[in-house]
């Protein structure tokens, strides 16, 4: 393992993040085709690792705030010559092009995207917009290439930055594992779920502004004004007591639970009738991906960017106006009277498969899908038509 190629991962999470799953999914499936992988570690952030498997160790970098850090990476560059530097969000991905430069290294810097830009930045005032958007106009073409998680990523990605759109490549987050796929869970000790009751209208994710769950709750209110039915939520969040008030006004409180948060999530999702979206913006919606893996229908929000690339422009799912909860009444509805096939639901969600995607990063940066002793100092392949010259 000693001689097998090193890949950096720089990250600094909130430890709960669709990053930080993915992370834990990406590093373990990188050191099982025969990579090093380090860690570099923001003290206080994420993500953490239940256990490092073999050839995977983190890197303390000796601060708990991101910018200092960039030294500290530099000196990491210089002393361990990894064959690639992965980061993650705008300010790691400075801090990570700097780190590169201070370096005086020519190590490929590969950035990871997975958010539209010009929607993180736009509740800031005009000023600091323009300046933000600068820096990465100086910064960002830096760098050897970007991974984004949809074609919408990428366009505002190129739009807001002005970047090559050959140097910005569209790759699938590892998302679920294999087994997600067949398992055929047993419904949660939940009276909802038992046989034979109504169906579930299922809503996953934060309590907060941003997921809109207060559209979801008038679209069930609208719905379950034709059809019996119920709706669940879970997750945690600060809109926890205006939801259930909400509930309240709308004259549906018995027949919606806020379960809190969960760590059988796909046990509810293979049981339930339909999950619910009405997110206001997602980069990559990892609920859609999982409830399709379960072969579980789904109804969307179109909102920027993740739904419309993950249910490929609703072909496995409906997709109805943000905010509109007469629309998504509607789609509900319409999902509840149909059949559809799970293995066909489970198609859109087999790209995100974690060895799948994982082997498409590992393509799209140039590298070897495996590596022995015998390949590991040796030259990467050439580059597919699809590919980043990380290497």
């Amino acid at each position: 393992m000693n001689d097998h190629p090193r890949i950096a991962i720089f990250l600094a999470t909130s430890g709960q993040s669709g990053v930080d799953r993915a992370a834990r999914n990406l590093i373990p499936a990188l050191a099982r085709r025969g990579y090093r992988v380090d860690l570099l570690k923001v003290r206080g952030h994420g993500p953490d690792l239940d256990e490092l498997p073999p050839g995977v160790r983190v890197v303390d970098l000796g601060h708990d705030h991101v910018y200092p850090c960039a030294l500290a990476v530099a000196r990491y560059l210089r002393r361990e010559r990894p064959r690639v530097l992965l980061s993650d969000k705008d300010r790691v991905n400075r801090t990570a092009l700097l780190a590169r430069w201070l370096s005086g290294t020519r190590i490929p810097v590969v950035c990871y995207v997975g958010t539209p830009v010009s929607l993180e930045h736009a509740h800031r005032s005009a000023a600091r917009q323009r300046r933000h958007r600068n820096w990465m106009r100086r910064l960002y073409p830096a760098a050897d290439g970007f991974l984004a998680d949809s074609p919408g990523v990428k366009d505002d990605l190129i739009a807001y930055t002005g970047l090559p759109r050959e140097r910005v490549i569209v790759v699938p987050r590892p998302v679920v594992p294999a087994a997600l796929f067949e398992d055929r869970a047993v419904p949660p000790p939940h009276p909802w779920l038992a046989p034979g009751m109504p169906p579930v209208v299922l809503g996953v994710g934060e309590l907060s502004a941003g997921k809109d769950f207060a559209t979801l709750l008038r679209a069930f209110a609208q719905l379950r004004e034709h059809q019996v039915c119920r709706l669940m939520i879970l997750g945690k969040g600060k809109q926890h007591d205006a939801l259930l008030a909400q509930a309240e006004a709308l004259g549906v409180r018995d027949d919606v639970a806020l379960l809190g948060f969960r760590r059988d999530v796909p046990a509810f999702m293979r049981h339930a009738a339909v999950l619910g979206l009405a997110s206001l913006r997602e980069g990559l919606s990892f609920v859609l991906i999982e409830a399709l893996a379960c072969g579980t229908p789904v109804v969307s929000t179109d909102c920027p960017h993740g739904p419309r690339a993950v249910l490929q422009d609703g072909r496995y799912g409906a997709l109805v106006p943000v905010g509109d909860a007469g629309a998504m009444a509607a789609a509900l509805a319409e999902s509840l009277g149909a059949r559809r096939s799970p293995e066909a639901l489970r198609a859109a969600a087999r790209p995100y498969e974690i060895e799948s995607a994982t082997d498409a990063a590992l393509l799209a940066l140039g590298l070897p899908l495996r590596v022995d002793a015998a390949v590991a100092i040796g030259p990467a392949p050439q580059p597919q038509p699809e590919a980043l010259a990380a290497s």
